[in-house]
């Protein structure tokens, strides 16, 4: 079994330092030691602040990886220069690496609208040859959902691609991770509408200073009520002991 690498509280979550959180992951694929990642934002941490069952999933996660810029100036505010690593960027990360493998590992993307993981799927097979994708969307029925539990829980799945929003895929995968116990569980939010196309991802120069969250909201408006909670996690960056 691989060691935990080392930890940093965030507002009393958990923060997993590594220089490359993609290599240490193959290691748990190949010697089937399930995971859950959590892509852990500013506005994900003052959720759980205030949302119990939200923070005990990010604790009891397996890896939990600074995907904000609010969580990178917590940490650098402490003295620890990690570097932000984007879901989207270590999902795309895995799935190149797990195309080279020789031996093979399905790879499932759960979430979206309808047609959108499965178009998302189909651009990833013809990139990367060697990866074999199941889809499916996420506005499914409950039949429809058991009969979708039942093919992942037959065909085990060994990457999880879960796209279902904060919080919702987080309680997804705490219900079903014992289906397929030993794969590598990832919520990725809307990392399926960008790579089908849906919608475009921040400029570099934006995401290279830290204001991918900025382009979010000029593309999502409607968010900016949840965006309100972003001032009060850096007071608590520059005042929490």
């Amino acid at each position: 079994m691989l060691d935990a690498p080392e930890k940093f509280p965030v507002l009393k979550l958990p923060v997993h330092l590594l220089e490359d959180y993609t290599s240490w992951l193959i290691e748990r694929l190949k010697k089937k030691e399930g995971t859950h990642v959590v892509t852990l934002n500013a506005e994900m941490a003052m959720l759980a602040d205030s949302n119990e069952e939200v923070a005990n999933i990010i604790r009891q996660a397996e890896l939990v990886i600074p995907d904000g810029a609010g969580v990178v100036l917590y940490l650098r505010l402490r003295g620890l220069k990690q570097r932000r690593s984007p879901g989207i960027e270590l999902a795309q990360s895995l799935l190149q690496q797990i195309g080279k493998l020789e031996q093979s590992y399905p790879v499932c993307f759960y979430g979206g609208q309808p047609g959108v993981a499965q178009k998302a799927a189909n651009i990833w097979q013809q990139k990367v040859p060697g990866l074999s994708i199941i889809s499916n969307h996420g506005y499914l029925n409950p039949e429809e959902e058991e009969l979708w539990q039942q093919t992942l829980k037959k065909l085990q799945p060994r990457l999880i691609l879960i796209g279902l929003g904060v919080p919702r895929q987080e309680f997804w995968i705490a219900r079903n991770r014992s289906a397929c116990p030993n794969s590598i569980w990832i919520g990725v939010g809307g990392s399926f509408d960008i790579w089908a196309g849906a919608k475009s991802r921040a400029p570099v120069w934006l995401r290279e200073n830290n204001l991918e969250w900025l382009y979010r909201l000029y593309q999502e408006p409607w968010r900016w009520r949840r965006m309100l909670v972003l001032p009060q996690f850096f007071l608590r960056a520059l005042f929490a002991q």
